[in-house]
């Protein structure tokens, strides 16, 4: 049907729709990511910053043709800059020609011209839910936990009947539900009610196999033994007590960053001088330092 979802006939279609796009999920994630779209329902990804939640969403763009549309969610976001706001400015504008031109006329004119779809500002929600030509498009709506509660509430009545209502311009509905991914660091519990909206998966970090195929798909540049080398320290960094341990990205921005110093190889200078790329706080690149240190400080090294 024109303007459907259209999921892959299969899990393993799904999977390998995500692979096309350089993502490659377990089957887990393949399986939700598949129920999703075959029973039209939101899915919920939470899991630690950088286990690749956001990139689903781009993947699952990519490899269907849709376009993604990111609401990026942040504390105090409201109506205006989620769904849609009018052009002051150019109601102003419009209002001070039609007066110069002594074209006002009567009161309900006026206001029906000033409050014409031309001067709307479509944000994030609203753009989810007009027709697009290629099909529903791809709604990731990042990082819920860092949104205010009320919001959380207008969201889940939005998500129960894909519509909102333009006070001047009557109720904007969905022909077909857009593809809505929302993820979650899990700075704060998300509501029940939202939940219940949606399909959940947590992601876990990937295993050392699943990462080296990831790095070698993302970071060829790195070679085999680079990639081993990285997949194996990153393994063992995430096994420590961090602020923040590193996610799949920071092992691919780390794989990049070794090639771009002209080696192939993670010596223990290179791993002093690049560090930050992998660590983004001051404590855990100090912790780590000192246990590197005194590694290398045992007798038999």
């Amino acid at each position: 049907m024109p303007g459907s979802v259209a999921a892959p006939p299969s899990v393993d279609d799904t999977l390998a729709h995500l692979a096309g796009q350089g993502y490659l999920a377990d089957r887990r994630l393949g399986v939700v990511v598949h129920l999703a779209l075959a029973l039209q329902r939101p899915l919920l990804l939470e899991g630690e910053a950088g286990v690749g939640k956001t990139e689903v969403a781009r993947a699952l763009a990519a490899s269907l043709g849709r376009e993604l549309i990111r609401l990026q969610c942040y504390e105090g976001l409201d109506v205006a800059s989620a769904v849609y706001e009018w052009d002051y400015l150019r109601q102003i504008l419009e209002l001070r020609l039609a007066e110069a031109s002594g074209e006002a006329g009567s009161k309900a004119a006026l206001t029906r011209s000033l409050f014409d779809p031309r001067f709307l500002l479509r944000r994030p929600l609203l753009r989810a839910l007009e027709p697009h030509p290629e099909g529903p498009p791809v709604l990731l709506i990042d990082e819920i936990d860092r949104a205010d509660e009320p919001f959380e509430a207008f969201l889940l009545e939005l998500l129960s009947d894909y519509q909102v209502t333009v006070p001047e311009l009557g109720v904007v509905r969905a022909a077909t539900p857009p593809i809505v991914i929302l993820t979650s660091n899990r700075t704060r519990e998300i509501h029940d009610a939202l939940k219940r909206r949606c399909l959940y998966h947590w992601l876990e970090y990937p295993d050392a196999a699943r990462e080296l195929a990831i790095l070698k798909s993302r970071a060829p540049e790195a070679g085999e033994a680079l990639a081993a080398s990285i997949v194996q320290f990153v393994q063992k960094l995430r096994q420590r007590k961090l602020y923040k341990a590193p996610g799949v990205a920071e092992s691919i921005d780390w794989a990049r960053a070794v090639v771009a110093l002209g080696t192939h190889v993670l010596t223990d200078e290179v791993i002093d001088e690049t560090l930050g790329v992998l660590l983004k706080y001051e404590e855990d690149l100090g912790s780590v330092r000192e246990a590197l240190a005194t590694e290398h400080a045992a007798p038999g090294r």
